[in-house]
């Protein structure tokens, strides 16, 4: 059965897409979770360890606190409160955690590093997988254990106020809540006034036990304009005077002879230096934790925070107001709450946790007694057992306090041992799952290899032996025994594997799937043993240039280096050294073509230089300035690569360090980044007009000149009357305005374009189509890309027009080579962007421009339509240019799309493999998993591209007849 290259390509990459979703189903673990599917319980606790006697009392000692206050201040850095600038930041704060009853820590958050992971960590005591990431979007309710449910069932009144995930996740837990909308990152200043206003009637009552305060502010100002932003001291001030409020409000409230109260002062995360969070950098998981109560010591001066984690705030809070800690928590005790309790109590708290801590070992881990942290428990709770013994004796002497001393030591180890083995122990992987999905991805990449001869021919059309395939013995043999082994994994598997509950009829149909592409790769291959035969009956020589050469050595070279998490860190690196390479190797063909080959033989001479009609359509001038212009071409294009980079620091090790961005960014430089984006916008204006319709040129140029209204009306560039930067608007009204014409450009295009394809088979029409499509792309970037990001845009567009007119029509490049080049072209500009492996490289502040509120479908398109623009403007280049070349076969659309079709798969399905053989490094969450998202939405936009390949080959067949 034969089928075009294009139809072959679209079918391959949406079946990979259906294996990769499979294997990330069972990539992304199942947390750590108890097998007991009910909540811990006052009743269930143990008892008080006693050695020789009857069965001592399971009492809790008395509660630490009668009433907690917990202010959580969004993508609160830890340098914010005890760093060089504490002291002007957060005065108060600074002087509560030096001089106060405090205890103060720098709390590491494990990545990643967003809101919704970070709630259920605190409430947990849970690690979050990457998962959690997608349902950050739209959190569901929280089912587990978690110190919410313990304290509404103890009858705790909780009051709330701030980001409504907590409204999302808690249901009809809080007596009274008030949420905010945590996506809508423009606003700033709101967002925290709808928690404030509330805060004077509520300190005055004495109707709650727990209140929780979540301010969001500071995170959005870090979205918007980074952590050394001017909006960053005001904000943090507004933070200091709330918690000086509430503080007072508890001082004055305090009885005597009352439990004491408890103010802690946390972050969710941190923010990296570029304002944004999710990964795992210094910055983003170091979080400020001050716990404020007249139960602790008076400081006497500034000591250096000590460390915990952020999950051990956890069972310290539960135990501090009396309730079980959550089934699944795996933090411990923070040793400094108890300094001031007795021996007891401290030994009594620390075994609650420890036992709870054991029994979640036993549970996620099967040799869970080879564990040293749970025989250090197990010895503990014997040594506390005979100092128990003692001390209901009436024993007083130092002896008693010594061993009292020695046994709190032995579970403090205990709990660090079993915390950190259940930490490393991030999850369940379905292996199973991961191992389908592998398989999938893997079968079809190879057939997508031995079909390159016939793919890449004159006839751009593969021959698939389907038929012949699926009335096999082979087949069905295959099917039996794939079925078999299936039944055999989903009846002894231990865990639960998200594959085995699928119904028969689908594991049917992968089954069947999966067994006719190895029949069909086995016939393949046995079809090409034969290679003289098989050469002369696809009439294809295989001769590869230099060029040829490079881009294959640079993919293959490419997909390896991913093996290395340095070389995913800072895969930019790779992509500029590939296209400064292939720059220079254009630019030896260029001059192989203007000035060696000139002086070679009159046959060669008239194959490689312009004939003769092409002399007498072109005066000499025109000929002599075209070929300076190829020639520079090559160099300019290297000039605007190196300033590029220079533009955005990205990837880990130097993502820190200052760039022209930041520079430009900065209050005093306003007037220069002004005139930089409206020459950029004038610019990209004549670059992209020349094959528009003369309404989308005016449209186009109306909504180029709202960008700048919009940059104006959110205070990043001036207008030549404006004399300060103050944003006087959200923008809003002068971004819809953009859209309006973004919309009409994008009508106007497709129109022409069903014109060209339904009603008359105009070639013009339709390149004129596309080519306004690809406008209407380019205008709503610029709008979404930031102001002094608009030269990427600008050198993108420039970079194309020069490329396709001097250097790909002129030296007469196949489909291929072009397609390669175009992905070699989009990757670069990808972290030209200032993109990187790293979820907090993602500006999801674009996804609210034009938006009064948050929207999720169109935030979500916007943002990744911002993150992927530089691939996506490339490859939509690649299908204007290939169609527009009216001159060359058709089957070069088919061609374009197999290329993309390879050159997507190939790293996509290596990369799975790598992510399975490391599955059980920790660093691969912060690094691999982000990666392997961006690999899985780069393989979707190539679908998406090769369905409109498939189009245009398609109404290209009339012609080829």
């Amino acid at each position: 059965m034969k089928v075009r290259s294009s139809v072959f390509a679209s079918f391959i990459l949406i079946s990979e897409v259906i294996g990769i979703a499979l294997f990330l189903r069972g990539f992304f673990p199942v947390p750590v979770k108890s097998s007991l599917s009910a909540k811990n319980r006052l009743s269930d606790l143990p008892a008080e360890p006693l050695t020789g006697g009857s069965v001592n009392s399971s009492r809790l000692p008395q509660p630490l606190f009668k009433r907690v206050v917990i202010m959580l201040v969004d993508a609160l850095r830890e340098d914010f409160v005890f760093g060089p600038n504490g002291r002007m930041y957060m005065p108060y704060t600074r002087h509560v955690v030096e001089r106060g009853s405090s205890n103060s820590f720098v709390a590491k958050a494990r990545p990643p590093t967003v809101t919704m992971p970070r709630i259920k960590a605190l409430t947990t005591g849970s690690i979050p997988g990457f998962i959690d990431v997608v349902m950050n979007l739209n959190s569901p309710a929280l089912l587990e254990d978690n110190l919410i449910w313990q304290a509404k069932t103890a009858g705790k009144r909780i009051v709330f106020y701030g980001d409504d995930t907590w409204v999302r996740l808690f249901p009809k837990h809080f007596m009274e809540y008030d949420g905010t909308t945590s996506f809508f990152v423009s606003d700033y200043t709101e967002v925290d006034n709808n928690v404030t206003r509330h805060l004077d009637s509520t300190l005055k009552r004495d109707d709650w036990d727990i209140l929780i305060l979540h301010y969001l502010g500071l995170d959005h100002i870090g979205h918007i304009s980074g952590p050394h932003s001017s909006l960053i001291q005001p904000k943090l001030l507004e933070m200091d005077d709330i918690l000086k409020k509430i503080h007072s409000a508890l001082i004055s409230k305090e009885a005597e002879g009352s439990l004491p109260y408890l103010l802690v002062l946390c972050g969710d995360h941190g923010m990296s230096e570029t304002g944004s969070h999710g990964g795992s950098s210094e910055p983003e998981v170091n979080t400020p934790l001050v716990l404020i109560s007249p139960a602790f010591k008076r400081k006497v001066g500034m000591e250096k925070p000590g460390v915990v984690e952020q999950v051990d705030l956890t069972p310290t809070l539960a135990l501090g107001l009396g309730l079980p800690i959550s089934q699944n928590s795996v933090g411990r005790l923070i040793p400094g709450v108890l300094d001031e309790t007795s021996l007891r109590d401290q030994l009594r708290f620390l075994h609650l946790n420890g036992h709870q801590l054991s029994c979640l070992l036993k549970d996620s881990i099967l040799n869970y007694e080879k564990e040293a942290g749970f025989e250090q428990f197990r010895v503990a709770e014997k040594a506390h057992g005979s100092w128990m013994k003692l001390y209901l004796e009436g024993n007083t002497s130092e002896v008693l306090t010594n061993m009292g001393k020695k046994v709190l030591k032995q579970y403090l180890e205990a709990l660090a041992a079993m915390s950190s083995a259940l930490s490393k122990q991030l999850g369940k992987y379905d292996l199973y799952s991961m191992i389908a999905g592998m398989v999938f991805v893997f079968q079809l990449l190879l057939v997508l290899l031995l079909a390159m001869p016939e793919a890449l021919s004159g006839e751009a059309a593969v021959d698939l032996p389907v038929l012949s395939v699926l009335l096999s013995l082979p087949f069905y043999l295959l099917c039996l025994l794939l079925a078999s082994v299936h039944v055999l994994v989903c009846t002894s598997a231990e865990s639960s594997c998200y594959f085995c509950s699928l119904s028969w009829g689908l594991v049917f149909a992968a089954v069947a799937f999966s067994s006719a592409m190895f029949c069909i790769l086995v016939s393949m291959a046995a079809r090409q043993l034969p290679l003289v035969h098989y050469s002369e009956r696809c009439s294809l020589e295989w001769s590869l240039s230099e060029l040829d050469v490079l881009l294959l050595a640079g993919t293959v070279g490419h997909t390896l280096s991913l093996a290395a998490s340095s070389f995913v860190e800072e895969e930019h690196q790779t992509w500029y050294f590939l296209l400064n390479t292939l720059c220079l190797a254009v630019f030896q063909d260029v001059c192989r073509k203007y000035f060696r080959e000139q002086r070679g033989s009159g046959d060669e001479e008239d194959h490689i230089l312009p004939s003769k009609d092409y002399h007498s359509a072109h005066p000499k001038a025109e000929i002599f300035s075209e070929k300076w212009l190829a020639l520079a071409t090559p160099p300019f294009t290297l000039l605007c690569c190196r300033l590029l980079r220079s533009l955005n620091q990205t990837g880990v090790q130097w993502a820190h360090l200052p760039d022209v961005g930041h520079w430009l960014n900065s209050s005093e430089h306003r007037t220069v980044l002004s005139l930089l984006a409206a020459f950029c916008l004038v610019l990209i204006y004549l670059l992209v007009q020349r094959r528009c319709s003369w309404v989308s040129k005016v449209a186009l140029a109306l909504g180029l000149l709202g960008v700048y209204s919009y940059r104006a009306a959110v205070g990043n560039v001036l207008f030549p009357w404006q004399h300060s930067s103050r944003a006087t608007s959200k923008g809003t009204v002068e971004a819809r305005f953009v859209y309006v014409f973004v919309l009409g450009i994008l009508f106007t295009g497709s129109k022409d374009l069903l014109r060209s394809q339904i009603i008359t088979a105009d070639a013009k029409l339709k390149s004129r189509g596309l080519w306004e499509i690809y406008s209407g792309l380019v205008l709503l970037v610029s709008l979404l890309f930031r102001a002094h990001n608009l030269p990427v845009l600008c050198c993108c567009l420039l970079i194309q027009t020069l490329m396709a007119q001097f250097i790909w029509k002129r030296l007469h490049y196949d489909a291929a080579q072009t397609t390669i080049m175009h992905y070699w072209f989009g990757q670069a500009f990808f972290y030209f962007q200032g993109n990187s492996n790293n979820i907090a490289t993602v500006d999801i502040s674009v996804g609210f421009v034009g938006l009064e509120s948050y929207v999720e479908a169109p935030a979500i398109f916007l943002t990744a339509l911002s993150t992927y623009a530089g691939p996506l403007l490339w490859v939509c280049h690649l299908v204007c240019y290939l169609s527009s070349e009216r001159d060359r076969s058709p089957v070069a659309v088919g061609h374009g799309c197999y290329c993309l079709a390879l050159l997507r798969s190939v790293p996509a399905a290596a990369y799975i493999v790598l992510v399975t053989v490391l599955r059980y490094h920790l660093f691969i969450w912060s690094v691999f998993s982000p990666k392997l998202l961006y690999e899985s939405m780069h393989l979707l936009l190539t679908a998406g591209v090769c369905l409109i390949f498939n189009t245009m080959e398609q109404s290209h067949s009339p012609s080829k007849s």
